[in-house]
């Protein structure tokens, strides 16, 4: 399937208005999915397979600045927020990006609406790198105009909104990658870009491991930082210039914003940072760990990257144990970091933490004082339109799933019930690691997680290698040599069709969601193409 080249924006009229229209003309991608080919006003390319989509053309780039527009003394600083949106030329249907370091602990992105509102801004896009449920009240800017869309993930009420069909524009989800790529091939032109910052210069030089509201590292503001017409920069703690190490370099830098308070550093916490009490996820945890070691995936200086949940942090513990017992050390561990990760680099267990972003405070602290705990960035761990990157290295990636299907593709987007539920955040990168495991509960609330078509496709098949569930194991038949040196094991191994058909002996065949025709958001792949489509949840549903 070829790309399809479209000119014209489309438009339909509203009552004599012209407005964009959310999208247009429908075509089947690769994996049989129904998606718009006109994402608001702009072409999109459909998916056509793994690695089957090469880009053209150069990257995207900001206009040329001179520093005769700047201070010849370096200090950018303004008096306030409203004042640095306003020299940044806000207008009606600019893009205005924002990055989650803080994640629940946001204070920032409200702030800008809350004055974009105020001037009389409308049809802004919001382009965060995630959100959280504390940016729930933006419901309220989406409501009144102020934001037309949102290309980001859409968690709790925002996930409501939008599955209801209530947003004016599409909803487009992408990895945290994806994000970077779109950025960088100019597919999202960032107007403002706004960074918290915990420790900045009046300069703009910006770190995030240091000061009141030390988050870790800035790496998903890196293409914003880079490639927006304006930059701001938003701090509680200003320090004399150099502000060092710098994530953020003030070269890319216009204005530079103090205010009391950022952020709230304890709620940077994402999920559960505690290994999981229950029974049943305890035993996922236990047969990862021992179908990694019996597959030959854990040996000296392999490589790995788990999540912050209560059964990921159990893996990560069932490794460091076997790596403890045989004398043996991982060369690094990719992924968000957290104070059972740092445990392990500290004990020696693992050489390098490659950080993509800090999940407790004593992360934090780590990559604050570990020369081997390593800040890194979406452009060099998931960035797909680069010359390689971090997550195809890796040897094992450990990942959840709402559902999975018999054909191994994965959602990680909607819930049982076809509401939006969050981003898709590195998930989708993670997948082109050498192995990649879901550990996953057969049911959850009695509604089975195997099932023969997931509601909202966010990885192939092809990508995902192993399930692993409380009552057995399924290794994707693609995996030949998994399958192999698994012949002789004594966990239960069996296929996806026959896990699928005890979830439903136990709770039934789940009633499928019911959805109106409209789509309300797409699901972009990791190479900017249109992997799937989410439809407008039927009316009382």
């Amino acid at each position: 399937m070829q790309p399809q080249r479209v000119k014209l924006e489309k438009f339909q009229k509203n009552g004599g208005k012209k407005t964009m229209k959310k999208y247009d003309k429908l075509v089947v991608n690769a994996l049989g999915r129904t998606v718009p080919t006109i994402i608001n006003g702009k072409p999109a390319v459909p998916y056509m397979g793994v690695g089957k989509y090469k880009p053209t053309g150069r990257k995207h780039a900001p206009a040329i600045a001179t520093c005769a527009d700047y201070p010849a003394d370096g200090n950018k600083t303004l008096t306030s927020l409203k004042e640095a949106l306003v020299k940044s030329g806000i207008k009606d249907g600019m893009t205005i990006s924002t990055h989650h370091h803080f994640r629940n602990g946001d204070l920032i992105a409200q702030q800008i609406f809350e004055i974009a509102s105020e001037l009389g801004i409308k049809d802004l896009m919001w382009f965060p790198s995630a959100s959280f449920e504390c940016h729930s009240p933006m419901t309220k800017f989406l409501e009144d105009g102020t934001i037309h869309h949102i290309e980001g993930s859409m968690n709790g009420s925002l996930g409501r909104f939008t599955s209801e069909g209530k947003m004016k524009g599409l909803g487009v989800l992408r990895s945290h990658g994806g994000r970077y790529q779109a950025v960088q091939d100019g597919d999202v032109h960032i107007d403002i870009a706004v960074i918290a910052a915990p420790t900045t210069d009046a300069f703009g030089n910006a770190t995030g491991d240091r000061g009141p509201a030390a988050c870790g590292l800035l790496g998903f503001a890196l293409a914003d930082s880079q490639y927006a017409d304006k930059v701001i920069i938003v701090t509680d703690n200003l320090v004399p210039f150099p502000c060092i190490p710098w994530q953020i370099h003030g070269n890319y830098v216009d204005h530079v914003v103090v205010l009391d308070k950022i952020g709230i550093p304890e709620k940077i916490v994402s999920g559960t940072t505690e290994v999981t009490k229950s029974p049943d996820r305890l035993l996922l945890a236990e047969w990862t760990a021992q179908f990694c070691d019996e597959a030959g995936i854990i040996h000296d200086g392999f490589s790995f990257q788990a999540g912050a949940g209560g059964t990921a942090l159990s893996i990560g513990i069932y490794f460091a144990d076997i790596l403890r017992q045989r004398g043996m050390k991982a060369r690094f561990a990719r992924g968000g970091s957290n104070k059972y990760l740092v445990k392990m680099l500290e004990e020696g267990l693992v050489e390098y933490i490659l950080d993509g972003q800090t999940f407790d405070l004593e992360g934090v602290r780590s990559m604050r004082e570990n020369p081997g705990h390593i800040n890194t960035s979406p452009f060099t761990s998931y960035n797909y339109h680069g010359k390689g990157n971090f997550a195809s290295m890796i040897d094992v990636v450990i990942l959840g799933a709402t559902e999975v299907d018999v054909n191994f593709n994965a959602n990680v987007v909607t819930h049982s019930d076809g509401t939006l539920l969050h981003g898709i955040g590195g998930w989708q990168n993670c997948l082109f690691s050498k192995c990649t495991i879901l550990p996953v509960p057969l049911f959850r609330d009695r509604i089975p997680v195997i099932i023969d078509e997931v509601a909202t496709i966010c990885g192939p098949g092809e990508l995902i290698d192993v399930i692993v569930t409380e009552r057995g194991i399924a290794i994707n038949p693609l995996r030949t040599d998994l399958i192999e040196k698994m012949k002789n094991t004594t966990l239960p191994i069996k296929t996806i069709q026959e896990l699928k058909a005890e979830a439903e002996a136990i709770c039934g065949v789940p009633e499928k969601v019911e959805y109106e025709d409209e789509i309300v958001a797409v699901i972009k792949w990791v190479d900017g193409t249109v992997i799937d489509s989410v439809k407008k949840l039927k009316v009382g549903k």
